[in-house]
């Protein structure tokens, strides 16, 4: 018995999807390209597979390859993909900007690194714990010097609530 090649597009397409949300480009771009072979490319499925792959070559800076199937899906039959296959081509097509070397932070190459800290000259020391604090419990209240008499404030609330429900009641 043989799978159907609809469903083994749909097994593709969703490992590739969970490469593509883990940053596992190279791995995605394999599975939508899978899925797009197995999924009839006229189709909405096989239009939404290819918007995937779309995204998965730029990721992995293969633009050239993602600006010409964006122009293909630009003329997919389905009306949903080829208005975002318009958006992302626009997008695709846009002049990139110059940024000045001061607005972007550089981030090492961690992958140049050898095992051993010592070798690479970085080492990192984790500095010692410092004992945790005691808070100094607060001094004790007499209860005799707690003010218990009532101040009057709940009367003057209850007033005011009561004007307020009065004046409603006079306007309504």
């Amino acid at each position: 018995m043989t799978a159907d090649p609809k469903n083994l597009a749909k097994n593709e397409y969703a490992h590739g999807q969970d490469a593509f949300e883990r940053g596992n480009y190279r791995i995605a771009v394999g599975h939508f390209e899978k899925a797009a072979a197995l999924a009839k490319g006229a189709t909405p499925l096989g239009g939404e597979i290819q918007m995937w792959l779309v995204s998965a070559y730029n990721a992995v800076g293969r633009q050239a390859d993602a600006t010409t199937l964006c122009e293909k899906l630009v003329r997919h039959p389905d009306t949903e993909i080829r208005r975002q296959a318009k958006n992302l081509l626009y997008i695709l097509k846009a002049p990139q900007l110059k940024r000045p070397g001061n607005w972007m932070t550089q981030i090492p190459d961690l992958g140049a690194i050898a095992d051993d800290p010592q070798a690479a000259g970085y080492t990192y020391r984790v500095p010692p714990k410092a004992a945790p604090r005691k808070r100094p419990e607060p001094e004790p209240l007499d209860p005799s010097q707690i003010n218990t008499r009532d101040n009057g404030f709940l009367w003057v609330a209850l007033v005011g609530v009561a004007l307020v429900l009065g004046g409603l009641w006079w306007l309504a």
